[in-house]
């Protein structure tokens, strides 16, 4: 994929969840919802202020995120769908690729 988003906006790909069962009933893929986390594959340069700096992004390419259920647009490239969203769409980066630290004691 040789796609450049410009400026503030990032183009993801959803990470897909488990199969999810509700009380032992598997649910049917078309009324399973979308994930909201995935990976950010590319990311622009950084949204330009008034006086023409850029401001870098505090994503970049690999990290993974969590986004609202309705943000971003979907789009398809080379066969697979991602999504192309503005930074400030992204709810939170997942700190050491989402594996959980294990508690003190």
């Amino acid at each position: 994929m040789n796609v450049r988003p410009l400026h503030d906006r990032i183009i993801v790909q959803r990470i897909e969840e488990g199969e999810q069962k509700v009380g032992g009933i598997i649910i049917p893929d078309t009324a399973k919802e979308k994930p909201q986390q995935g990976k950010v594959i590319a990311a622009g340069a950084g949204k330009s202020k008034d006086d023409g700096k850029r401001v870098p992004l505090d994503v970049k390419a690999g990290d993974l995120i969590l986004f609202g259920k309705y943000s971003g647009q979907e789009i398809k490239l080379d066969g697979e769908e991602y999504l192309i969203m503005r930074e400030d769409e992204v709810l939170g980066v997942i700190e050491n690729g989402g594996v959980p630290k294990k508690a003190k004691k």
